[in-house]
């Protein structure tokens, strides 16, 4: 009897287990007690299937290149692959983009606007309000996780600009990191830039080193063609059957223009005779290939009231510099052409392999630039373009020192704004400026054998990044889900542009599309154009409500150079009207054109521990800049605990590189800070002979005085061994940043580009052990710091 009851208990336990199981909705097998009485149903359980003969996917995402620059285009920067793809496919002379990188490639990422997106500026630049707060929100799924549910491998290559400034360190979630968005893969580098010959790199969720070293052949370019064609590789010999999407992102021709000596050599004197020329030749170039309609004129070179933009942003007139400044210029547009002309070469390896592979007449190609050229070089060009990000002054005698070794590891080279305005041919201004096109017509070139008829022909329907997602979902036949991963997901903001793909003839589809960027603004409706009178920050003007605003028929007028706003004040007044519903539906405001140290003020920066120490130990992941112990702009207090003898050589701290940093090491028996101003020489050093082997206390402390019209902070730096201060001299610091990204603070070691020229790689610390080393931002004395940390050495 007991035998028996517990068998109809034990049926019953089961039987309700069996009923309260979750099997997929679409199980189509059967569960039973015993498996020998059930079914199972693994097709239920693999991954989706995308459909029969669905294409792959490649994006080619350039940075910073203005409408003019490139050959398909009709410029003078040779570019063979996408030559080859042009004359295979469709070129577009109307897309358009934000006019920045971050906020371009989040509605690449989404097909939502930048503001949706939360990237109403680089993430760098975050602030916390909706628009501007650097994270995705889940109601805005990429296009990565739709495709990858919908059957494909999804691979991130190069650079990435959308994670956000407050998780870029290993503490934080990885959720909105490139494997947390929907790729299987990712190999790059996460900000901004990154140095081309020593970037700061990452595969899928952690950093790694650079396999390769600039003198045995390393260039960034080199190194990501090759892990994408092996992503590639991986995924086709394990699926042949499963298409893959790629998101090619390499780090030309965001600054620093970094080059192979010989595709420098290529373009010596090309640029000789100058940017005003040059916008003349290529104009008309461009007029005889279609990409303009007849009759488009030039804008002036310096198109803006000055009381409404920088003075950083103007042109000098080429027939205004001496004959030194136009050989110095003429190299730096050498320099560029080069690198953009180098990764081009490089993205053809991956085209070749896609040929020979049988892969390519069937595979959507898209090959782009995310924003026009960049006027962060400043009138007068630089070779460190960190000068800018701490908004201190190019000098003009340092530059032409260094022309010989522009594009080298030697500089971090930035052209002038005059090469900005010419690459960005026919339109007013370039980078950053939203509402002219000279910040956001870029060039874009469709390919795909198997899918587009024409061959090598011109489309002038007016489109903008937004629609980049909707083309691809309607060629891969895949809907946009309502809801992804539990999320309802808000709609997509642009439009497909396949309609356009065989009928040239096609009205455009798109309807609206607003445009803001760090306070400049624009709006296009139907072919007319407004645009707010506003430069972008760090203006520093505000008043925005008191903006004039242009207006321009670019049906008519592609150029934008015939302001009717006099003509027309009703459609002004439509437009604005337009804009401003557009703003608020698009989480645009607040507007903010604020100066480098205010905005600087408002960006996140992690929350100081509340006795002001940051405690970091060797052995561990370089720390990002957001996250490290602030020691820019102020006083600061660097200890570190160390076991020393004779032997004692290398890093013990170290944060940025030869073109802005710091460091403490050892060297040759005596302990060296060196701190780095921006690549300025003479490096400013403190030294004193390494004391006797063991335990000791070394650092030093940097005592803010003032801040300078430069931006540079002023002070005296002072060298400790064991409590005692050795030396003493005054020393200028950075106020703004040691890099835009990567060069994070170490402990042990110097990550890519070494900070001091008194030592090579990484020069790792040796000879000895670092225990610890603790920053101190706070205002106690560096006497009570070195006594508290006695005593903590004595307890452990």
């Amino acid at each position: 009897m007991k035998a028996g009851l517990k068998l109809i208990i034990a049926l019953c336990i089961f039987s309700h287990l069996v009923s309260a199981q979750n099997p997929p909705k679409n199980f189509k097998g059967e569960i039973k007690l015993d498996i020998r009485d059930s079914k199972g149903d693994w097709p239920v359980f693999l991954e989706t299937k995308a459909p029969k003969d669905a294409p792959n996917v490649l994006i080619i995402l350039y940075d910073d290149t203005g409408f003019a620059a490139w050959s398909p285009y009709g410029g003078r920067i040779n570019m063979p692959t996408m030559d080859e793809l042009a004359k295979n496919g469709i070129t577009y002379t109307q897309w358009h983009t934000t006019s920045v990188c971050s906020p371009t490639r989040s509605t690449l990422l989404t097909g939502r606007n930048h503001h949706q997106n939360g990237f109403g500026s680089i993430s760098e630049s975050a602030v916390g309000f909706p628009g501007y707060s650097g994270h995705i929100p889940k109601e805005n799924a990429t296009l990565a996780t739709v495709l990858r549910q919908a059957g494909w491998s999804t691979f991130w290559i190069g650079k990435n600009h959308n994670v956000p400034v407050d998780a870029l360190d290993m503490a934080s979630s990885k959720e909105r990191w490139p494997l947390g968005l929907g790729f299987d893969r990712f190999y790059g580098f996460i900000g901004g830039e990154t140095n081309q010959w020593y970037p700061s790199l990452i595969e899928d969720n952690h950093f790694i080193e650079q396999p390769q070293q600039p003198e045995n052949g390393y260039h960034l370019s080199k190194d990501l063609a090759d892990k994408a064609i092996a992503y590639i590789q991986d995924s086709k010999q394990s699926k042949p059957d499963k298409p893959w999407f790629m998101w090619y992102n390499p780090g030309a021709n965001h600054a620093p223009h970094h080059a192979p000596a010989d595709y420098i050599a290529k373009y010596k004197g090309k640029f000789d005779d100058g940017y005003e020329a040059y916008r003349d030749w290529v104009l008309k170039r461009m007029t005889d290939r279609g990409i303009v309609p007849k009759g488009t004129k030039l804008t002036p070179l310096n198109p803006m009231p000055p009381e409404t933009f920088s003075k950083d942003d103007a042109v000098r007139p080429w027939n205004t510099l001496s004959p030194e400044e136009k050989k110095l210029f003429s190299r730096m547009a050498e320099v560029y052409a080069a690198f953009s002309e180098y990764t081009d070469a490089e993205v053809g390896r991956v085209i070749k392999y896609l040929k020979d592979s049988g892969q390519f007449d069937n595979t959507l190609i898209m090959y782009c630039a995310d924003n026009g050229a960049s006027g962060e070089g400043s009138p007068n060009g630089s070779v460190n373009e960190n000068n800018f990000f701490n908004a201190y002054p190019d000098d003009l005698n340092v530059n032409l020192k260094m022309i010989d070794k522009l594009g080298s590891q030697d500089t971090y080279n930035h052209y002038p704004t005059g090469w900005a305005v010419a690459f960005s041919t026919p339109f007013k201004m370039f980078k950053r400026y939203s509402g002219y096109s000279g910040g956001t017509a870029d060039p874009l070139v469709i390919c795909w054998p198997k899918g587009i008829k024409a061959k090598g022909e011109i489309r002038d329907q007016y489109h903008h990044c937004t629609d980049i997602v909707p083309t691809i979902l309607e060629v891969c036949g895949v809907a946009m889900p309502d809801v992804v991963d539990g999320v309802r997901q808000t709609p997509l903001a642009g439009v497909s542009m396949k309609y356009s793909f065989d009928n040239v003839k096609a009205p455009t589809a798109k309807k609206v599309q607003y445009y803001e960027m760090i306070g400049t603004r624009g709006i296009w409706n139907n072919g007319w154009k407004a645009v707010a009178l506003h430069g972008p920050a760090p203006v520093d003007i505000g008043n925005f409500d008191k903006d004039k605003w242009q207006l321009y028929n670019t049906d008519i007028d592609r150029s934008e150079s015939d302001d009717v706003s006099g003509k027309y004040p009703e459609k002004v007044k439509e437009l604005q009207k337009v804009w401003l519903e557009e703003a608020k539906k698009n989480n645009v405001l607040p507007l903010n054109d604020l100066s480098i140290p205010a905005f600087h003020g408002l960006q996140y920066h992690k929350e100081n521990p509340a006795d002001g120490r940051f405690i970091y130990y060797p052995g561990t992941t370089e720390v990002p800049e957001a996250s490290a112990a602030p020691t820019l702009g102020r006083s600061f207090k660097i200890l570190a605990e160390v076991n020393l003898n004779k032997n004692t050589k290398g890093v013990i701290v170290s944060q940025g590189s030869r073109f802005g940093g710091y460091s403490l090491f050892a060297k040759d028996g005596r302990l060296v800070y060196v701190y780095n101003f921006l690549g300025n020489e003479p490096e400013q050093v403190l030294t004193s002979p390494l004391p006797s082997s063991g335990l000791h206390t070394v650092g030093v402390e940097f005592v803010k005085e003032k801040m300078t019209e430069k931006n540079e902070t002023l002070g005296t730096m002072k060298l400790y061994i064991d409590g005692k201060m050795v030396q003493q001299q005054p020393f200028r610091t950075q106020s703004g940043r040691y890099s835009l990204s990567g060069e994070g603070l170490c402990v042990g070691r110097d990550s890519g580009d070494p900070v001091s020229r008194q030592y090579t790689s990484k020069f790792d610390f040796a000879g000895g052990s670092i225990i610890k080393v603790i920053y101190d931002v706070g205002n106690d004395s560096y006497q009570n710091l070195e006594n508290e940390f006695k005593v903590k050495m004595a307890k452990e």
